[in-house]
């Protein structure tokens, strides 16, 4: 099992593909763990090296003690590259995966050569929002919450007809507590829509036609901030890398063959 040790946890972390392959690091949304990529990295092409890891208190990480902030959040990702010794890689971030990602080309361009910003946005939600949320799930846990989430996360179809609907809510309400809250307070706390619009390294934004977590228009928003095209995946909500894997494994296909030099 591979791990990275930080100050305060122990990080889940899984590095494959060849060692001299070009380098795609993913971050994954909130009350998900690095699975929710497995479907995903299957069609992308051969020959690259493939590195994704479990956010604090999500997957088999550690959760350390919550409030964390956003900035943490992006030292984890920044200690993960220094610990694996990579550097141009391509970052894709789903939701707060997003953020993170916009948050370390920001403070490491040596470290980011390109970005793939899916369902996200420079700015998601309110303050009020989140701390509402955070009191939920600290006197309710995270089970209550479960079907509405679902509905934000997947289309109506999705989870009428696919047998595997259930493994995803097992996901989310099994994430820890101190964890989800933990990321939530650094959600509230972030706004990175100054150091996003001075971005200049090559970025693309996905979201999902029916995405209820990150509508398409405050995905578009943050596409715009940083002049980068955005892509709309039809028939898909918050998590189109699992909904839509093919589509969407497609467009990542295409902006790596374009950002290739």
């Amino acid at each position: 099992m591979q791990f990275l040790t930080r100050p305060d946890a122990q990080l889940h972390i899984r590095d494959e593909g060849p060692r001299d392959g070009r380098v795609v690091v993913f971050a994954n949304s909130l009350g998900t763990d690095l699975r929710v990529w497995d479907q995903l990295i299957a069609l992308l092409p051969k020959g690259l090296r493939l590195i994704r890891f479990d956010k604090r208190g999500h997957g088999l990480s550690d959760a350390s003690p919550a409030p964390y902030s956003m900035d943490l959040l992006v030292e984890d990702a920044e200690a993960l590259c220094d610990h694996l010794g990579v550097k141009d890689v391509t970052f894709i971030g789903l939701s707060i995966g997003g953020l993170i990602g916009q948050g370390l080309a920001a403070k490491r361009p040596d470290l980011v050569k390109a970005l793939i910003l899916m369902d996200t946005a420079a700015k998601i939600g309110t303050a009020e929002m989140w701390n509402t949320r955070i009191a939920a799930v600290r006197e309710g846990g995270l089970l209550p919450m479960g079907p509405a989430i679902m509905e934000r996360w997947f289309t109506a179809p999705f989870r009428e007809t696919r047998a595997e609907f259930a493994l995803w809510t097992n996901m989310l309400t099994r994430t820890t507590v101190e964890g989800y809250v933990g990321c939530c307070a650094a959600i509230a706390g972030a706004d990175l829509t100054e150091s996003t619009r001075a971005l200049t390294l090559p970025v693309e934004v996905l979201c999902g036609d029916q995405d209820g977590s990150t509508p398409p228009d405050l995905v578009r928003a943050t596409a715009a901030l940083c002049n980068a095209p955005f892509r709309l995946i039809p028939d898909a909500g918050h998590i189109p890398c699992v909904e839509q894997p093919e589509a969407t494994a497609q467009l990542i296909t295409d902006f790596l063959e374009r950002t290739a030099a």
